[in-house]
Formats: structure tokens, sequence, C-alpha cells
């Protein structure tokens, strides 16, 4: 009796052990995947312009480059490349020209230097735009302002364009933050919506589209090849597909989240966010600061789902080079329930309380435009500025979130 209890746990084990293999052999296709998967049929006999970087691969990593290039009955006529280029070979805020694409022998147009639009000239003789590229979720990342302006391009000149969709690493379900006000639309605050906006690239050009957000007034031909197999609640871990670096600073798939939490501070100067360091935007940090009374007040604040540890390094490169800086790294608990944005102001706001002699603003004044601009206004700094309290502008980060929750709405390609 003993024997068959025995022999049936271990036939229900393996079932429970290959229903779990199942579950994580379960994968997200992307664009370019399910493309493929139809044999390009939707790129037959045009000519085929390419927006994309590093992060335009298949889970196999291959490049979409190299996939539309071998494709039958499609011709790559051009490639374009936003910031560090197509195939990730420049650095970041690198100026890049027309070069040759090495391995198709194709032109390359930078999208990130004196032209950020393409021009007639570089539409010349295209059929269809395809945008492939892996975002982060957030407005200040500059992708969704080229495929944007792309977008305009292709319907100033008439042409298709296609989105090839992928995951949101943020998910669809988090919004956060005021969208852009008149007056302060900018490459890295390219078009009216929230700091974190809930959307796959996808779905923001439909609505970049819909919402008559192009600049020249026109619609374009727009088609998306959906991803299959995402959902909203779903983090890029959960998709199974590889991680490709979005920027350099932006290693794995979590630096997204740590991007929104101290990214916006970091166009201050003032603070090292981490970059030049091997925690990119995961840390607050200054030579002044006593890093564990730092950790102490900001764990005092018992802010949702994230937890804050004392740490000393010395950054490798970048403004911080060499210096012994101290700080506290962001551990998240719980991604879902974490406010994201406004956790570098509750840190500045305790460093003003630590600290009042350090008037960050005041140290920081040559670089209040840009950071008005990831801001999309202002009245952020206007607002914090005064007291150096997170109450005080909490109110107007927050005003935008419903609206927009239930305008986007009509854009969603997934549930």
């Amino acid at each position: 009796m003993i024997r068959i209890a025995f022999l049936c746990f271990i036939f229900a084990f393996s079932i429970g052990c290959n229903q779990s293999k199942a579950q994580q052999d379960q994968r997200v296709k992307t664009g370019i995947e399910v493309l493929a998967e139809n044999n390009f049929e939707l790129l037959k006999g045009k000519r085929v312009g390419l927006i994309t970087n590093a992060t335009g691969v298949n889970s196999a990593l291959v490049s979409t480059i190299d996939l539309i290039d071998q494709a039958e009955g499609v011709e790559l006529g051009a490639l374009y490349g936003p910031e560090h280029g197509v195939r990730g070979e420049y650095a970041a805020g690198d100026k890049v020209k027309t070069y040759l694409d090495e391995r198709t022998g194709v032109t390359v147009f930078s999208l990130y230097g004196a032209t950020r639009k393409p021009t007639d000239e570089m539409l010349e003789g295209i059929d269809v735009l395809v945008y492939d590229i892996q975002d982060i979720g957030s407005r200040s990342y500059t992708y969704i302002s080229t495929m944007g302006l792309a977008m305009d391009a292709a319907a100033e000149k008439g042409i298709e364009f296609i989105v090839l969709d992928r995951p949101n690493p943020l998910g669809g379900n988090k919004v956060e933050g005021n969208i852009v006000e008149e007056g302060y639309v900018s490459f890295v605050s390219q078009f009216p919506v929230p700091y974190i906006y809930g959307l796959t690239p996808g779905e923001v050009a439909k609505m970049i589209n819909e919402e008559g957000w192009l600049d020249s007034g026109k619609k374009v031909d727009l088609k998306v090849v959906p991803l299959e197999g995402w959902s909203r609640s779903m983090t890029f871990d959960q998709t199974g597909l590889p991680w490709v670096p979005t920027s350099p600073h932006i290693p794995h798939e979590y630096s997204a989240y740590f991007y929104v939490a101290t990214g916006v501070m970091g166009e201050l100067g003032v603070f090292s966010e981490g970059v030049g360091y091997t925690l990119p935007f995961q840390v607050y940090a200054a030579e002044w600061i006593d890093e564990a009374e730092l950790a102490n007040e900001m764990n005092k604040l018992n802010l949702p789902g994230v937890i804050f540890r004392p740490t000393v390094f010395k950054p490798f490169y970048a403004k911080h080079q060499g210096k012994e800086l101290h700080g506290v790294q962001i551990h998240f608990s719980d991604f879902d329930q974490a406010e994201l944005l406004k956790l570098q102001f509750y840190f500045m706001q305790v460093h003003h309380q630590l600290y009042p002699e350090v008037d960050v603003f005041e140290q920081a004044e040559n670089r209040w435009s840009m950071f008005d601009k990831v801001n999309g206004t202002d009245q952020i700094r206007l607002k914090f500025s005064e007291n150096y309290l997170v109450s005080d502008i909490e109110e107007y980060l927050d005003k935008d979130v419903q609206s927009f929750r239930e305008k986007s709405q009509a854009y969603y390609l997934y549930n």
C-alpha cells in the first residue's frame, strides 16, 4: 500500500514538473516573430525602410535587420537608427552620421543627430516604414519620440507605417505622472502622455495617430503587428523573452523600474543615480551624505513596495568618477505597489531635512531646463522647491492619471 502511494506521489510530482516546465516554455511572441511566422506577407513586393536598433531581435537573438534582409520577396532599402545606432554600436548621446551597415550593405540614416525626423531624401524609394524597437515605458526615453516623428514623415510622404510590437517592461497597468504641457514639448517629452503611460509601442502609435498628435495634422496609414501571449499584468521576466539592453545604462529588464525612480532627479546633476557604477539608476548618493542616516530616514517613510539599503561606492566614469559617494540603494519588494516617479522626490525631501544648507535647485540652476522638459512642465520644480515636500506636488503629479487611463483604453490591443 505504501509502495502504491509512493508511486502515485512520484507520478503526480512528474506531472506537476512537466506542467511547470510547460509553463516556463510558454512565452510571448514579438511582432517580428509573428511577422516571420506569416512569411512576411505584409512586406512582400515592397521596398522597406527599417527603424530599429540592437533590441530589434527575435527570441533566438537574430536581428530584425537580417531577418527582413533575408526574407523572400522583400527588399530592405534603408535603415534608420535612433540613439545608439541600428546595432547598438554608439554610446549614449553620440551624434551619428549616415553610414553603411557592414552586414547588409544598406545605408543607415541617423535619427539622432542633426536630423531626428526622416527627410524626403531619406525616404526616397521607400514603400513602407517598419518600426521594431524595445522600449521601457517611460516618456523621456526617446524611442517613442523617434517613432512619432517617423510616423509624421511617413504621413507626409504618403507611405505605410508598420509597428512590430513589443512588451512594455513596466507592464500595461502602471500609469504615473502628469501629461506634457504646452511649451514643454521636446524630444524627451514629445507627446501629451504621463511619465509612465502603460502602453506598448503599438498602442502608443495607435493613440498618436488617432488623437491627431502628428505635427503635420495628417494620419499615417498605420498597421500594428501585435504580440501574441502578452497581457497587461506581465512583467518582462514573465514573457520568456531575452532582454537586450535598450541602452548602455538599461542592462536588465528591471532597469526600467529604476530609470523612472531616479532619472528625473539625475537631470539636475547634483546627485548620483548610479550611472558610471555597476548600479545604473539604482541609487541616490552624494559625497556629503551619511548613508546609514539616509537609509533610516527613507525607510521610516514606509513607502509601499520599496526598501532602502545604505551603500558606499566609487563610480568608474561619468561626472562623479573616482569620488567616494554615500547614499542608498533602492530595492523593490513589490513593484506593483511602488510609486516609482515619486521616489526621487521623497529622497530629495529627506535630503533637504538632513542637509538644509544644500539647496538642490540653486546648485542645479543651469539644469532647470532639462529637468522641466522631462517633467513636461515647470510646475513640479516651482511647487517642490518652495518647501521640498512631496505633498506639495502629489496632486499635480496625479492629476492626469485617471483621465489618461480612460482615454488610452480605446487603444488597448491586449487585456
